[in-house]
């Protein structure tokens, strides 16, 4: 039952500032999805990545249940089991769709998805523009969680809408009209930029939105290092496969040793090798391998593993946050269009902190000292996955540029690499 308030005494301007945040976060998803075919939007070809025209809803069912609900009088539901079929895991919630299940749905179709859509955003723009005072505390704060979900899933659509393709023999290009990534006058030499030991604080820092698992701000202790001034490369990668380290159990973990063996791994997701060159698929099609670029889509098993062939070590999340400290957030991000890795840029110190590809760090995903779950489904957010995944700092190709910051907090299985994943590498002192 959705709450009762009295009537706002709210400026307009506060009104229309998140109203118009919320269209814009709207708009720039269907945006994403145009040059879909109706048939894009619907398959799924591995359990982790779900059809476009699920995302689209799903995002949509977030602000259904954890606005429109609870602070919307007399809101219509658009169908009633749309809470089973665009759940993503809320057990709280109630019963949902299996995730591996969602590319079993050829309806709803394309077309009723975004009625769905026009239906949420016409009753959420109510809300906003009608909700009493005492409301708008936590409407505000459920609000900004559910545009920064909604860009999540922005960067899982061309994650997902990736793997989808590649699963297509004509290796179709999600946009023909992708720029080629600008070339460089050479590769900037890898060197070792040094950092103090000492206490340190991590965490976000206040003064703007961030998800739970970004707090507290907490004190930690670290030993000095150094940080490699870029991620490793396609050709420094290469190497590594050269020199048999696919084929050498010595450098990996047990678990990804046995998952190179299970899966049959010999070079990164979408590397393919055509009369003796290498080749990759990316948004733009398939493309020549550029061998100065960040490698990409490799898991967290195969970055320890070069780290180990390298005699180096991944750094963890705290040394990759306090490097960090400082930079602006600004790099190669969705917002610049390429979708995907560029080549680093001839400049000095710490290069492409930010985009490009999430960095894989040697940290497991745990809860920092202090960290308490919220009360209630949103809880389930972030908090229930401490446990088996590992941290992913710095937002990629494909992350929208006004969602990153320096406390964010990215998380997947070791074995996964169909995200935007790359690495670079750490040493101690």
């Amino acid at each position: 039952m959705a709450h009762s308030h009295t009537a706002s005494v709210l400026p307009d301007n506060q009104r229309a500032t998140c109203a118009n945040a919320y269209l814009n976060v709207r708009k720039r998803s269907e945006e994403l999805c145009v040059p879909l075919s109706p048939e894009d939007y619907v398959i799924q070809t591995a359990p982790e990545a779900s059809p476009a025209k699920w995302h689209l809803a799903h995002v949509s069912w977030f602000f259904e249940t954890f606005l429109l609900k609870e602070y919307l009088a007399g809101y219509p539901v658009f169908h009633p089991l749309y809470g089973y079929l665009f759940n993503s895991y809320y057990e709280q919630i109630g019963k949902f769709l299996p995730r591996q299940q969602r590319g079993f749905l050829s309806r709803p179709g394309v077309e009723e998805i975004y009625r769905y859509r026009a239906h949420v955003d016409e009753h959420m723009l109510t809300l906003l523009h009608n909700a009493g005072e005492d409301a708008w505390p936590i409407l505000r704060q459920r609000l900004e969680i559910g545009i920064n979900h909604e860009q999540q899933h922005q960067e899982l659509l061309l994650t997902d809408i990736k793997l989808n393709l590649s699963a297509n023999p004509l290796r179709p290009a999600y946009r023909g009209d992708l720029p080629q990534t600008p070339k460089t006058s050479g590769l900037p030499r890898q060197h070792w930029i040094a950092f103090t030991g000492g206490l340190h604080e991590i965490g976000h820092q206040g003064g703007g939105f961030a998800y739970d698992n970004e707090l507290p701000r907490h004190r930690t202790y670290l030993n000095p290092f150094h940080l490699a001034s870029r991620p490793v490369t396609n050709g420094e990668y290469l190497d590594f496969m050269k020199d048999g380290g696919y084929g050498a159990p010595g450098f990996w973990l047990s678990d990804g040793w046995s998952t190179v063996k299970r899966l049959h791994w010999s070079s990164p997701l979408y590397w393919e090798s055509i009369e003796g060159d290498w080749w990759h698929f990316t948004l733009g099609g398939l493309r020549k391998l550029n061998l100065d670029e960040p490698v990409c889509h490799v898991s967290y098993y195969e970055a320890d593993a070069y780290a180990a062939w390298a005699g180096k070590r991944l750094p963890t999340e705290a040394e990759w946050e306090i490097a960090v400290r400082g930079l602006p957030v600004a790099g190669n991000l969705r917002d610049s269009g390429y979708l995907h890795p560029v080549a680093a840029m001839p400049a000095d110190g710490l290069l492409q902190m930010y985009g490009d590809v999430w960095e894989h760090t040697a940290s497991p995903y745990q809860p920092y000292a202090g960290f308490r779950v919220a009360a209630g489904a949103l809880g389930e957010y972030n908090g229930k996955f401490m446990c088996g995944q590992m941290v992913l700092r710095g937002g990629s190709c494909v992350t929208p540029a006004d969602h990153i910051r320096a406390s964010y907090r990215n998380f997947f299985y070791p074995h996964e690499r169909w995200q935007f994943q790359g690495f670079r590498l750490a040493e101690d002192v």
